[in-house]
């Protein structure tokens, strides 16, 4: 596996919808100072040089902290700018094909809401899985919901690390106790709070306490 169970404890997704101002390498800066262990960029609205440009600027933001950078959807953007690796979903191209093109030593995620669907990325190379959306979510208003046996089910149908996905905050993070996942991923939970910083915090503070059992980390 290309990445360490421990590095998906708190996994954010970017996304500039509330930037108020901000730009997103500012909030990506707080969100990595208030604890995020792991980071997905998802840009839908830019393209070209733009794009590879701020996705360069949020790649050193995170080799600065040590935390996995990988891109959304864009096997083709990954391998241009060597991310860390890639987070594929269900009408993406497949993990077996992404690893060809990307090779063995980069991170191939997969996003799966069966147990058919998590147990294929598996055999297809995947290192992980996001597996949502576990609560109703605006981010994605067509996903349809996982429920806490769905999501048990599919962390015990295979080996590799789950993260759960869709509509988790410091509130509600505490249903998904017992399920087996590695991590929780966050989007509005972090980046549409006002002090992105203390947001992940209090976050990653949570997530340390449901899926470790304790609490590690003084900030």
């Amino acid at each position: 596996m290309n990445c360490k169970k421990e590095e998906l404890l708190l996994y954010a997704v970017t996304d500039r919808s509330w930037t108020s101002g901000r730009t997103l390498c500012e909030q990506t800066k707080e969100a990595l100072k208030g604890g995020v262990t792991f980071l997905q960029y998802r840009e839908k609205n830019l393209t070209g040089p733009e794009l590879f440009e701020e996705a360069g600027k949020i790649q050193k933001l995170c080799a600065a902290y040590q935390v996995p950078f990988i891109v959304n959807d864009s096997v083709k953007l990954a391998k241009d700018m060597d991310a860390d690796g890639v987070h594929l979903g269900q009408e993406d191209m497949c993990a077996a094909e992404a690893r060809k093109l990307l090779g063995e030593g980069k991170i191939i995620g997969v996003s799966a809401r069966t147990v058919q669907q998590a147990l294929l990325a598996q055999e297809q190379g995947a290192d992980y899985l996001g597996v949502g959306a576990v609560f109703p979510t605006g981010t994605k208003q067509n996903a349809r919901p996982v429920s806490f046996l769905q999501l048990k089910e599919i962390c015990s149908a295979v080996s590799i690390p789950c993260v759960a996905i869709g509509g988790i905050t410091r509130q509600n993070l505490a249903k998904l106790a017992g399920s087996g996942i590695s991590g929780i991923a966050a989007v509005s939970a972090i980046f549409a709070e006002a002090d992105v910083q203390k947001a992940a915090k209090e976050l990653r503070e949570e997530a340390e306490k449901i899926i470790w059992g304790h609490s590690i980390r003084n900030f």
